[in-house]
């Protein structure tokens, strides 16, 4: 068993899988059953079998899932965050407005440095039908040339949607076209809704485009030693924000966020820095990898979810830094910043958690946050009995030890894979391999991420791909007192009675990083709980019959 994790008396719920599978037509059984596991740590439970999970393949036809589409995660995730890229959605304007402020990703700029910020706003070609018919090339085209003529910006970004899939306009040739008639940098994301099984694909494709023409493209040398970038870090209700200003206090250069309030004129520099925090493994873990290939940069899992997370985080941070460097300095120093930020939050977190203990949550979260914030409800004293992802692939489960059991299925096969070597005169060696070796022994998060089911506790339910059925299902038979999710199923538990929390975009809070973002987190959950509205609330079609009607004379 983990350190970090403990047994709670979950046995009675053992059995929830089952009883939800039961229900299932035989064809759907057969499909659904290696999507949902219970966690064994139990003596008998054998350590050379490990419990595996199915993931990262296509909904059942019929099943109402909550996950997003291709589209959703190169625009809404990936690229839409980067606030000097004027991005382009070339299709009908419901994908636009889709993706427009919906994950609340937050964003400044200094006008009087000239920068500038084009997140608050939506640029779509708005194709119609005619367009589709007779194809939209021309119509970007246009579109981009009053992007140029409004706003001037030095990079535009095209996505595309589905209709631009099926009827083959070529958006790489007109992005070619755009960075020659206007001598900007124009770059092409062809993430049609329908490629891959979730909104995973466009991760992958967005990392690829901004490996391939933004990043290595700079040449601003960093100011320290201290050099970072932050990956997977979105910046939802300021969450960069208050994680910078933690790292800043300790000495390190932020030398390039990606991509949360990021800019293509920090990220172009990014490969010049000494090390990569990756918080969101599932949406950045291919830039990782690949900036590694190319300019040498190793990679640390982080988490900044919690505050003995965040604590963790900052002192392998700190350990890197002082085997890299041969300077203890920045240990002493990260040790003196989490001492002063816990005793500043330390009255109202024991007040939080008083109020929180025992509480029992559900969470459904796409990226790393179904593992993160199971860190943080811990630190109030909360269960997670039930955990699951929107778009996780196997080894966001169970780690990345699983990566060469993975069999890579015709879906994956649609999204290109770049195996790129070092890029000669920007590739660099970090440090010795004696260093190396050092790292990977002390560190559990040295260019290794461990997967979310080896920290959960014995008798919690895990599910891939969770549906609205399940999620009604397993509400009655845990019955959780906060169920964190997306807006999609929030509502579900709210008519059932059951808090619900939103994580991708607060419900208008935040932030919920570091330290003062656990005090928000608990602050929140317990109003929640302490004002159970939607229990007040009986449904009419609870007191007022849905059909009515006589029989024969009557």
């Amino acid at each position: 068993m983990s350190a970090n994790a403990t047994t709670t008396n979950l046995t009675p719920k053992a059995t929830a899988p089952e009883r939800v599978l039961d229900q299932y037509s035989a064809r759907v059984y057969k499909k659904r059953k290696t999507h949902l596991l219970t966690i064994d740590r139990s003596p008998e439970a054998s350590v050379e079998t490990p419990q595996v999970i199915e993931a990262n393949v296509r909904t059942l036809p019929g099943l109402l899932t909550h996950r997003g589409c291709c589209y959703a995660g190169c625009k809404g995730v990936v690229i839409g965050p980067i606030k000097d890229a004027l991005t382009i959605v070339h299709g009908p304007i419901g994908c636009s407005f889709y993706t427009w402020g919906t994950r609340r990703h937050r964003a400044r700029a200094d006008i009087e440095k000239g920068e500038k910020n084009f997140v608050p706003y939506c640029f779509s070609t708005d194709m119609q039908e005619s367009d589709i018919v007779f194809g939209g090339e021309k119509k970007l085209r246009a579109a981009i040339a009053e992007a140029m003529e409004l706003f001037s910006p030095e990079t535009i970004f095209i996505c595309s949607t589905c209709p631009v899939g099926l009827i083959g306009d070529d958006i790489a040739a007109v992005a070619a076209e755009a960075e020659e008639k206007y001598g900007i940098t124009c770059t092409s994301f062809s993430c049609e809704g329908y490629k891959g099984v979730s909104q995973s694909a466009g991760h992958h494709i967005a990392n690829n485009g901004l490996i391939k023409t933004i990043i290595g493209t700079g040449d601003r040398t960093p100011e320290t030693k201290y050099a970072i970038n932050i990956l997977g870090e979105y910046n939802i209700g300021g969450d960069g924000w208050e994680i910078s200003r933690i790292l800043r206090r300790i000495g390190y250069e932020i030398v390039s966020v990606l991509t949360g309030d990021g800019a293509v004129a920090d990220i172009k520099n990014a490969h010049l820095a000494e090390l990569n925090v990756v918080q969101c493994h599932r949406s950045i873990n291919y830039i990782a990898e690949m900036m590694e290939a190319q300019y040498g940069t190793p990679w640390l899992k982080v988490n900044f979810i919690g505050v003995s997370a965040t604590a963790k985080s900052l002192r392998d941070m700190a350990r890197f830094f002082a085997q890299q460097t041969g300077d203890e300095a920045i240990v002493a120093r990260t040790e003196e910043i989490i001492a002063e930020e816990i005793i500043a939050i330390q009255e109202q977190w024991d007040y939080y958690r008083g109020r929180l203990e025992g509480k029992k949550a559900f969470l459904y979260v796409g990226g790393s946050r179904s593992h993160h914030y199971q860190k943080l409800l811990r630190d109030f004293g909360m269960a997670t009995v039930l955990a699951g992802y929107e778009f996780a692939h196997r080894d966001d489960y169970e780690g990345r030890q699983i990566l060469g059991d993975i069999k890579v299925d015709a879906d994956s096969k649609n999204i290109e894979e770049l195996h790129l070597g070092p890029v000669e005169g920007k590739y660099r060696l970090h440090f010795s391999e004696d260093s190396y070796a050092k790292l990977k022994a002390e560190l559990d998060t040295f260019e290794f991420y461990a997967g979310m089911m080896k920290e959960m506790d014995t008798g919690a339910v895990v599910v891939d791909d969770l549906n609205h059925f399940e999620t009604e299902e397993f509400i009655r038979l845990l019955k959780p007192d906060v169920f964190f999710s997306g807006i999609k199923d929030k509502f579900v538990a709210q008519k059932g009675g059951v808090l619900s929390r939103q994580l991708h975009s607060y419900d208008y809070s935040g932030p919920y990083a570091g330290f003062r973002g656990a005090i928000n987190f608990g602050r929140d959950v317990a109003m929640g709980i302490e004002t159970p509205a939607w229990t007040l609330v009986t449904p009419p079609w609870k007191k007022i019959p849905i059909l009515s009607g006589t029989l024969g004379d009557e």
